[in-house]
């Protein structure tokens, strides 16, 4: 229970009706979910605008509504705010009603197109290592601690990030590692979070159903820096061609870090193959678990935001050498006959994709046969379908397509959408088969001894969504059952 006149200081009111020395128990988006004593939020969203269920809320018990505007008919019994924005006043509201507790710890937030997830997972892990107690928001999974809360978002929320937020400072955790999504940011969901630093991974084809142009992708990622404080750390790719422009305008300290070229955290590949990479950063050389070169960037801007939250490098490098990435991130394993390598990935773009397939071909040094299993997911961004399976059919010696999440789309018509851009040379090695257990399996069918089986596109996912029934399916468990079912 808190104050409403607590909770609403610092935010821009246009008018207050009511009293506004009541106590609220709960912030409230959905009207479904209102009880006595709650503050009911209409937000206008892309699907739908709260303000139309304000009377709901009203009817299951409201003492207080907040609106951008104000229904005609005002109660005596209840206190209305009216605000300019009531997405972006949502996450100074949750800030204040959970006491700040995004203050009360040191938050570091990762966005980009690719790599958020391995990147937040890999410094929660790190930070645990080096004695901390530390709480991640992440695509793949909450946690507070070593306590695992179920992910529905790769950013939760303004109300659920506070919350989720308010209960690791509660449970003594230092540090907490989040993903800010696209999304998120457009969306004011970090609205009034108090962040110490934020990384910038990549920006490529990815979410334009949503934001329409590249343009607008961009603005979005670029929100998350153009917030910071000067007291926070700005940690940008240079070697992305949008590297400097996230950097551009903001009040945070600047840093950068590269592979290719001269940054304030530099690094290279020395040696890699299946069980990680040997690297130099800084001068400093460091095995680590991960494979490929998109990690060896992953790694890079972990051990670059260490140093700048101002940890010990010789503990750092340390504890990066045995940390793991994310789950469904280039997982991989090893038929017991035939040595067939199944490497399961959430590649679900097409630079993604490109990235997964070109670590393939360089850990095959026999030049066996890569055959990738690739699919799209319904209901998202529909001009990258068949830029992934030009790359799929380019760089994998075969390809099988198949379903991936089609939620309420025709399968077959992803799988007509992502062969539209296959050249005529690359056509003779793809397959289609819509059933993805099947689709596994025939792709382990065709692999000889030492062949790579690359399952693209949902990772970590373990599910699959047909018409708005979700039923389980696991890549990499049907890697395994297939392997055993056919003595690979």
């Amino acid at each position: 229970m808190r104050k409403l006149s607590d909770i609403l200081l610092g935010l821009k009111l246009i008018n207050v009706f009511g009293d506004t020395n009541k106590e609220i128990a709960m912030l409230v988006l959905d009207s479904r979910i209102v009880e006595a004593g709650s503050m009911f939020i209409a937000v206008k969203g892309s699907l739908s605008d709260g303000h139309e269920y304000i009377a709901k809320a009203i009817e299951n018990g409201a003492s207080a509504i907040l609106c951008e505007t104000l229904p005609e008919i005002l109660l005596d019994q209840l206190t209305y705010i009216q605000v300019e924005n009531s997405s972006k006043s949502l996450g100074f509201l949750a800030a204040n009603f959970y006491d700040r507790p995004s203050e009360k710890l040191k938050l570091l937030a990762v966005t980009g197109t690719n790599g958020k997830t391995s990147i937040a997972t890999m410094l929660y892990q790190l930070f645990q290592k080096l004695g901390y107690e530390c709480g991640l928001l992440s695509t793949v999974e909450n946690k507070i601690g070593k306590l695992v809360i179920p992910s529905t978002h790769t950013t939760p929320h303004a109300i659920a990030i506070n919350d989720l937020l308010a209960q690791m400072v509660e449970s003594g955790c230092t540090f907490c590692i989040m993903e800010a999504s696209s999304h998120a940011l457009v969306q004011n969901r970090m609205a009034g979070l108090a962040i110490d630093g934020a990384i910038f991974t990549n920006l490529t084809h990815d979410h334009l159903d949503y934001h329409q142009t590249f343009k607008e992708y961009l603005k979005a990622k670029k929100i998350l820096f153009d917030g910071l404080s000067s007291k926070a750390f700005a940690l940008s790719n240079a070697d992305d061609k949008n590297g400097l422009v996230m950097l551009q305008n903001t009040k945070a300290r600047k840093f950068m870090y590269a592979i290719s070229g001269n940054a304030d955290f530099s690094g290279r590949v020395l040696e890699s193959d299946f069980n990680g990479m040997m690297m130099n950063i800084n001068s400093k050389e460091v095995h680590v678990k991960m494979i490929g070169g998109f990690n060896a960037y992953n790694v890079l801007s972990v051990y670059g935001a260490a140093m700048l939250m101002e940890q010990n490098e010789t503990e750092v490098l340390i504890a990066l050498s045995t940390i793991e990435g994310a789950e469904g991130r280039f997982e991989y394993l090893v038929s017991a006959n035939d040595k067939i390598v199944g490497i399961v990935d959430y590649a679900h773009t097409p630079d993604a994709l490109k990235k997964v397939l070109e670590t393939a071909n360089q850990l095959n040094p026999r030049s066996n046969s890569i055959i990738t299993v690739v699919g799209c997911g319904g209901d998202r961004d529909k001009t990258k379908r068949p830029l992934m399976g030009a790359i799929a059919a380019k760089l994998s010696t075969k390809v099988v397509l198949t379903s991936d999440n089609p939620r309420s789309e025709d399968p077959n018509v992803i799988l007509d959408e992502m062969q539209s851009e296959i050249g005529v040379r690359d056509k003779r090695k793809v397959v289609v088969i819509e059933n993805r257990r099947q689709a596994i399996k025939t792709a382990i069918m065709l692999a000889k001894e030492g062949d790579i089986v690359l399952v693209a596109g949902k990772g970590h996912e373990n599910y699959q969504d047909v018409k708005g029934v979700k039923s389980h399916f696991d890549d990499m468990e049907e890697l395994e059952a297939s392997f055993k079912e056919m003595n690979r």
